[in-house]
């Protein structure tokens, strides 16, 4: 049995930690989460036509090291790193930029259908996108950065059709964190459109010979 005597001792320390603010929890910052998101467009999405129907299979898509976080990364102008504790992904950053190229592309090529990697090897596959971010870099009071090295497969002659760089500024208005999560999607919707545009002219080639560089 806890004797009164301790007891009060215990709520006289609780009540110190309290009114001193060591053990308030209110004021604690509460962590706020961002996805990316197809970017509106009041024009009509433009659209690109293939050769016959094909299956495009999405992925993998590499990220850097330091980006594979839930925290937000971003750099001073100093080019310190900052890891934002309560800005954060609502998912693993490597996932989003798959489901946005995936949603991005099913616009840009209605025609075509797709797989997001790991892909079921049963569906017969024609293309399969693979994306390395070789640099994804934001400054809040500038811009956004994404540097990417993509490759497009033929999974039925076993070649390498493409592989091609692709790099993208891309300002971040508002200068937050939502800004720059929205500039990212911006800068997903225009590799998207490179690809997308890429591979509807591979769509009417009828053989590839040689690995084509860019």
């Amino acid at each position: 049995m806890i004797k009164p005597v301790f007891l009060r001792y215990v709520l006289m320390i609780v009540s110190a930690l309290t009114f001193s603010g060591c053990l308030s929890v209110s004021d604690s910052p509460v962590p706020r989460f961002y996805t990316l998101q197809a970017v509106e467009q009041n024009a009509p999405a433009k659209q690109f036509d293939l050769a016959s129907k094909v299956i495009i299979g999405i992925g993998p898509i590499e990220i850097p090291e330091y980006q594979n976080r839930p925290q937000i990364v971003t750099r001073n102008k100093d080019g310190i790193i900052k890891f934002a504790q309560f800005e954060r992904w609502g998912e693993s950053l490597d996932a989003g930029l798959a489901r946005l190229i995936l949603e991005d592309l099913t616009r840009l090529l209605p025609e075509a259908q797709f797989q997001i990697f790991p892909c079921n090897f049963l569906i017969p596959i024609d293309f399969q996108v693979i994306i390395n971010v070789i640099q994804l870099e934001g400054q809040l009071d500038k811009d956004l950065f994404l540097s990417t090295q993509w490759t497009v497969l033929d999974l039925k002659t076993k070649k390498m059709l493409l592989t091609k760089r692709t790099q993208i500024r891309q300002p971040i208005n508002p200068h937050t964190y939502a800004g720059l999560a929205k500039a990212l999607s911006t800068a997903c919707s225009s590799l998207s459109e490179e690809i997308a545009e890429n591979l509807s002219e591979l769509s009417f080639k009828p053989e590839v010979k040689d690995v084509v560089l860019q």
